[in-house]
């Protein structure tokens, strides 16, 4: 069982895609890792030694943030974001999409299930 920054690897499967599964860590940053490692990407999980799971652990806990520490400093800058009271704190604290999409029609996933309101009756002539 390969155990790194908290995070059990799944076993079947390869170097390359088993530490995606760790926060913080994509496919390129992967490669990167285990190419500054010196294992092999096709290698899969359950056939790494321990010598090269010691060379991942130690080159992931000293040069990258993952895990914990990425997701409380992502945490961190919008929190900071939201105190100053720019625009994009402002969309995060309503809610709402911050890159410039439209919310006309869409931004359903920022926005929430739809709310029906009730139309106003039309005064009788």
């Amino acid at each position: 069982m390969a155990r790194i920054a908290g995070v059990d690897l799944p076993k079947n499967k390869r170097g390359v895609i088993g530490l995606t599964y760790i926060y913080g860590i994509g496919r390129t940053k992967a490669e990167q890792i285990l190419e500054s490692s010196k294992v092999d990407q096709n290698t899969k999980v359950s056939d790494w030694s321990d010598d090269e799971l010691a060379a991942i652990r130690n080159y992931i806990n000293t040069t990258l943030k993952v895990e914990g520490a990425l997701r409380s400093e992502t945490q961190l800058n919008i929190k900071r974001l939201m105190d100053i009271g720019c625009y994009r704190g402002i969309r995060h604290r309503s809610g709402l999409p911050l890159r410039g999409q439209r919310t006309k029609n869409n931004s359903r996933t920022r926005k929430g299930k739809r709310k029906t309101i009730a139309n106003k009756k039309m005064p009788s002539k």
